[in-house]
């Protein structure tokens, strides 16, 4: 019994010489962005590391979510989405590029 309690308290306790970590609360919080019309809103995005952002496509023909050197979604079809986890802080000004007077903003935090 005394090994059993023993092997239970090794399974839970943090390991040693790391302090337990809090939960990221932000972890799995999914922002929305809405393409129709022929633009992005919100146009600029605040998140925090580790959020997800989705991009839904409500118009008619596809779009991109471009940002150089940094992400592309490739074309999003009518009615279809794409979705980036946002690991690296910094501002992305981003495109689509086929329709490059649609431009939007993503602040990572």
């Amino acid at each position: 019994m005394l090994a059993l309690g023993a092997a239970l308290l090794a399974t839970t306790a943090p390991p040693v010489g790391r302090a337990a970590q809090p939960p990221d609360r932000s972890a799995g919080r999914t922002h929305t962005v809405i393409i129709e019309g022929m633009r992005f809103t919100p146009q600029t995005l605040i998140v925090r590391r580790g959020e997800r952002v989705t991009w839904v496509n409500k118009d008619l023909f596809p779009h991109t979510v471009t940002a150089a050197g940094k992400f592309d979604s490739h074309q999003i079809a009518a009615g279809g989405s794409w979705t980036y986890v946002a690991r690296k802080a910094g501002v992305y000004d981003y495109v689509c590029t086929l329709h490059v007077g649609m431009t939007g903003r993503l602040e990572v935090r």
